[in-house]
């Protein structure tokens, strides 16, 4: 006998979920962290970061340097979430 789709839809359900609450969580900290800078840079432009003002360095470094780690932490999550999908469907 074939086996039925919807054995399969509980674990993949909660894949999904976790996808999404994790992509939410990385956009909306990508969207603060630029948005932060760029709207509180005369409030941050007091402080000094090697020898130039703070909003500057983030923008010019410091901010690319960020999104590398949001890309480093999807990849790292997206695969121990894989990983776990696979486990699953494999015990089964």
């Amino acid at each position: 006998m074939s086996q039925d789709p919807s054995q399969n839809r509980p674990p993949l359900d909660a894949y999904w979920r976790r996808v999404r609450r994790l992509t939410i969580a990385l956009l909306a900290s990508w969207f603060l962290l630029t948005f932060g800078v760029i709207f509180f840079a005369r409030e941050l432009s007091g402080f000094t970061l090697f020898g130039w003002p703070f909003p500057f360095y983030m923008a010019a470094q410091g901010l690319t340097l960020l999104y590398l780690i949001i890309v480093a932490v999807y990849m790292m999550r997206m695969r121990r979430l894989d990983r776990i999908l696979k486990n699953t469907n494999d015990a089964r």
